[in-house]
């Protein structure tokens, strides 16, 4: 259940922050709302997932997923697309997170 938890937390983590540029610095109500109430959300559910998961592999695991899903979205909604070393940075950063799960004996 703790990874159905982080999916939850790295779902509404990723809206919020695409919400949080749409918030034009929190001067508009409804993209502020979003923001407050899923950065809320996605902290209660990463609490529930160190319950059972090393804060370092849940923090690796949400951030990376974090990054890569908020690039996305920014190159799709914001019209915001990488370049050849920020895809390369992404990619580098979702290889230590794999190696982090698969590897590390973290506890």
């Amino acid at each position: 259940m703790a990874y159905v938890y982080l999916a939850a937390a790295i779902i509404l983590e990723v809206i919020s922050t695409n919400f949080l540029k749409a918030s034009e610095g929190f001067t508009k109500l409804i993209p502020s709302i979003v923001v407050i109430i899923g950065y809320g959300g996605a902290f209660y559910f990463l609490s529930l997932v160190l319950k059972t998961i090393p804060v370092g592999v849940a923090y690796a695991i949400w951030a990376g997923a974090g990054i890569a899903l908020v690039t996305i979205l920014a190159a799709l909604t914001y019209k915001q697309v990488p370049d050849l070393p920020a895809i390369i940075g992404i990619i580098f950063i979702i290889a230590g997170v794999v190696i982090i799960k698969a590897f590390s004996n973290m506890a």
